[in-house]
């Protein structure tokens, strides 16, 4: 993928944003029920850090995936990326560390909040 030094910096600068919340406990991830992925919210945007592969595995590339909640747009980055991958990969060695313990949940259960913000 190509582009420009200002964007590969503003990218940079916000998967560091999102290690250091990971690491001080100020953005919690989930795991997926019967999945490897983790999960969190930020910002009213789903994180989802991935594949369903173990850390162990170096040959599986990990990938970061931004969606706005309000949005189809999109924004994924993987650590083959030359100038990003690392980034992703330290920053998926410490939602690891960081959700290790967290019992697994399903995002896309149907529960009553759900229900009642539908009601309108």
């Amino acid at each position: 993928m190509s582009r420009d030094a200002a964007t590969t910096d503003r990218l940079r600068d916000l998967i560091s944003r999102i290690e250091a919340l990971t690491t001080s406990g100020n953005l919690r991830w989930e795991k997926q029920i019967g999945s490897a992925h983790r999960y969190a919210r930020l910002n009213n945007n789903l994180l989802i850090l991935g594949p369903a592969a173990p850390l162990s595995d170096r040959s599986v590339a990990r990938y970061l995936f931004i969606t706005p909640f309000d949005s189809p747009d999109c924004i994924e980055i993987n650590s083959m990326d030359k100038e990003l991958g690392p980034a992703v990969a330290e920053l998926a060695q410490s939602v690891e560390t960081a959700s290790k313990d967290e019992p697994p949940s399903d995002p896309f259960a149907i529960n009553d909040e759900l229900l009642e913000r539908l009601k309108g």
